[in-house]
């Protein structure tokens, strides 16, 4: 199905495609960065950050294309650029396949393999895991060590991270962490109940144990920066994560919803339905979560022999998420709902039934065109997210 049918058609439910190697260009206003008037003490940090982006994400080309991509004058690139290369963060690539008279431009892109940035996904059931990434996304080492007991958990991720440094083999941007919890924007965690934190400094405590720049951020929220930036997700989307809890990241005109109180998305203790249901460990009852999490899903089809009596269970549970994204869906006006967890659980029947719940409980003209898919990033999706988070922070680049 080509991408014209898939926006003007009904809603859909698509499988992943082969992943995009780098995120693709943003339309006008397509950026994670603030807002706002560039004031002239301003004006340079926000022209490199410009270059940088423009370069990310359309790739290796001539001093005088990216003054004229970006609207710069060809003097003030000449100097970005050479302050860029010294940095190292551009690099030049060789001059252009001559097609004419006169002398080959010569092509600079990003170098995306001058910096690393650290990435470290605390979501896991029983695990922490770590990555080196460089600065499109890859993944070029990888770390997972057993989840610890609470009081050991700060300690355990600086090791982690260290060790990752030690990795990198190059200078390290900065060190992004995806967890469970709500995280307000300076990153203390407000409350993370399976850790025991509640009022937590996690950022500064890891940037005055590690010495480099520490970007943190809830699990679901780095997801659905790895989906917008490497994943060709809209610029209105809503990423639910799928694990030991049930979270959702929000993009609204390409910029994060965090909420008054940081909680935008925490969609996983919203009770679906009037029927009862499966008593929830936050003490309610019919939450979503008790329905949709992982360890919930598996537990009732482990307890269900015949094949119908698993896609019921898959089709319940698909229902409660529908009731769940649809009053988001008819609310924010968003045009993509992304799955990322279990593909064996969340793609199938389960998806299926979410997006015929959502369709039956939203009005059709307006609604129709909502897309429901799996994540194309995989397990990886926090880690990239994470990356997302130092290279916005950073770099201005998203």
């Amino acid at each position: 199905m080509s991408t014209s049918d898939a926006q003007s058609g009904p809603s859909i439910l698509e499988s992943p495609s082969k992943p995009v190697a780098h995120g693709r260009a943003f339309a006008p206003g397509r950026t994670l960065r603030q807002g706002g008037k560039v004031l002239p003490e301003h004006a340079r940090g926000h022209n490199r950050s410009l270059v940088l982006q423009t370069l990310f994400h359309q790739g290796a080309m001539s001093r005088a294309d990216l003054a004229r991509e970006t609207g710069l004058t060809r003097v003030t690139m000449s100097d970005l650029v050479a302050e860029l290369i010294a940095d190292g963060f551009v690099a030049e690539m060789g001059v252009r396949e001559a097609s004419g008279p006169g002398k080959p431009a010569m092509l600079i892109d990003l170098d995306r393999d001058g910096h690393r940035i650290v990435g470290i996904d605390l979501s896991g059931n029983d695990s922490l895991i770590g990555a080196v990434l460089t600065l499109d996304g890859s993944i070029v080492a990888r770390r997972e060590v057993p989840l610890p007991v609470a009081a050991d958990l700060v300690s355990t991720m600086v090791d982690l991270a260290r060790a990752l440094v030690a990795d990198s083999h190059a200078p390290v941007l900065g060190i992004g962490v995806g967890t469970p919890g709500v995280v307000d924007d300076r990153g203390v965690i407000l409350t993370a109940p399976n850790f025991g934190w509640a009022g937590f400094d996690l950022e500064g405590a890891l940037r005055g144990a590690l010495g480099l720049p520490v970007l943190v951020a809830n699990d679901a929220n780095a997801a659905v920066l790895a989906e917008y930036t490497f994943g060709g997700a809209a610029d209105d989307v809503l990423l639910v994560k799928v694990g030991r809890g049930v979270g959702s990241g929000l993009l609204a005109s390409g910029q994060p919803m965090r909420g008054s109180r940081f909680a935008a998305g925490e969609i996983g203790h919203v009770t679906v339905g009037t029927d009862g249901g499966p008593q929830c460990a936050c003490g309610k009852v019919g939450c979503l979560e008790a329905w949709l999490s992982v360890p919930a899903l598996t537990s009732r089809l482990a307890a269900a022999s015949a094949p119908a009596d698993r896609e019921g269970i898959l089709r319940d549970a698909g229902e409660r998420l529908g009731i769940a994204l649809a009053p988001v869906v008819g609310a924010l006006d968003v045009s993509e709902i992304v799955l990322s967890g279990p593909p064996e659980l969340l793609s199938g029947p389960l998806a299926e039934e979410a997006l015929a719940t959502l369709r039956a409980r939203t009005l059709a003209q307006p609604h129709e065109g909502v897309r429901v898919r799996m994540t194309q990033q995989g397990d990886d999706i926090v880690l990239r997210g994470a990356a997302v988070m130092v290279l916005s922070g950073q770099l201005g680049v998203s």
